[in-house]
């Protein structure tokens, strides 16, 4: 792998020309994600000779929370103000003081939770802020690679072809989901990535929890997230975790917005042709971060095939938290769904844009074969009209076509990085 870092030891984030066009028209512009994912480094980089503050500091702290009006006051035009989930009372300060001028770009946010979540919440900010989202690194980001391989498929510009590459790494695919996609694992040795990803989940646990949520103990969160690491990629059964972990299922709701407020899990929604029935269906869960999971659950990659069904749902994961990044510099704005039906045929990753649809499998294995094909050929006959393509993505090195009536194509993993 190329290094991932420029000479200053910055990483280019895909996400810079979202932020810098937000600035240029809005007047609060908040950078979302979770703790050290690189939201205070990409504004630093994106705008240096912007005025930085950071509610981690207990002055500033202090000061937001008891007299928010005259910290605003004292600050200059344009400001960054970085970890606002730690005084969410802040906002209707700047909702007060974006009423007075309104001139773009006036404030930069940055937040570790999802502030628009946050039982605390001032305001909104409705109409005055734009959200965006940035995640961990993708590996395209880690590549210095452009991170097009959405963009490029949904357009049709993927087509089959021969094998390119003859520089396969041993375990490649396994060392890229161990260690995930937070700027401090990647840039250790493995078993000191690993401290740190556990460290960095205690850290969480015991500080970050108790600003987006009351939580006595934060031990049975704890618990939650290392049973829903060896649960990843599958359907969330709150009935079943409930039980497994000796609690109702109210906190076990609870429980799981707050672990989506730090940007821990995602629920990825059930897709149904018929919209009204999408909300009732089980959707899946994902830990976001592949390094965290494979963290909490000790998968190392030397388990690769011993372990292939627990690495399948992490691959399934990565892929997904892949997309997702990439959706968030895509001008079609992607909506993502996973697909089961009666006949528990299923798709792993399902892509919406405005009436069109793609679908997206995931396989582990080194071939690819017709079969499967089968989920995304069952989401073609479902969808319609409305189905543009499908992808299998696997560990191989050629672009096959699996369905050219439907569009359907197997592609290398590695392209997600490295088209």
């Amino acid at each position: 792998m190329e290094s991932m870092q420029s000479d200053d030891g910055y990483i280019y984030r895909h996400i810079t020309p979202e932020l810098n066009k937000a600035l240029a028209d809005t007047p609060v512009v908040c950078l979302l994600g979770p703790r050290q994912c690189g939201k205070s480094t990409l504004a630093r980089h994106c705008q240096p000779d912007r005025s930085y503050i950071t509610l981690d500091d207990r002055n500033y702290l202090e000061l937001a929370t008891q007299d928010p009006e005259g910290l605003l006051e004292a600050l200059p035009d344009q400001v960054t103000i970085d970890e606002i989930q730690r005084a969410p009372e802040l906002t209707l300060a700047i909702k007060r003081s974006v009423d007075r001028d309104r001139q773009a770009g006036r404030f930069l946010l940055t937040g570790s939770a999802n502030l628009l979540q946050l039982p605390r919440l001032a305001d909104s900010l409705a109409g005055r802020m734009e959200c965006l989202y940035l995640q961990p690194l993708t590996e395209a980001e880690k590549e210095g690679a452009p991170g097009d391989f959405l963009r490029y498929w949904l357009a049709g510009e993927l087509k089959p072809e021969l094998p390119s590459r003859n520089d396969r790494e041993p375990l490649a695919v396994p060392n890229r989901l161990v260690v995930g996609g937070y700027p401090e694992a990647c840039f250790r040795q493995p078993q000191r990535a690993r401290r740190w990803q556990r460290q960095y989940l205690q850290s969480i646990i015991e500080r970050d929890i108790h600003d987006v949520a009351e939580v006595k103990d934060g031990k049975d969160v704890s618990q939650l997230l290392e049973y829903l690491a060896n649960q990843t990629a599958s359907l969330l059964n709150i009935s079943a975790t409930a039980n497994a972990l000796g609690h109702v299922r109210k906190t076990i709701d609870r429980y799981l917005e707050i672990l989506e407020r730090l940007f821990l899990i995602r629920r990825l929604p059930a897709w149904h042709s018929n919209r009204g029935k999408r909300l009732v269906k089980t959707p899946k869960i994902h830990l976001c971060d592949t390094g965290l999971a494979a963290a909490l659950s000790d998968l190392r990659p030397e388990q690769w095939n011993p372990e292939r069904k627990r690495f399948g749902h992490l691959l399934e994961s990565f892929v997904v938290q892949q997309f997702v990044a990439m959706g968030h510099w895509t001008e079609v704005e992607p909506r993502f769904w996973h697909y089961r039906d009666k006949d528990q045929v299923e798709v792993d990753l399902v892509i919406e844009a405005g009436n069109q649809l793609w679908g997206v499998e995931v396989k582990a294995a080194a071939s690819v074969s017709a079969k499967d094909g089968k989920g995304l050929q069952r989401l073609a006959q479902v969808a319609g009209s409305h189905f543009q393509g499908g992808l299998v993505l696997y560990d191989g090195e050629a672009v096959l076509p699996i369905d050219r009536e439907l569009n359907i194509l197997a592609a290398p993993l590695h392209k997600l990085w490295h088209l």
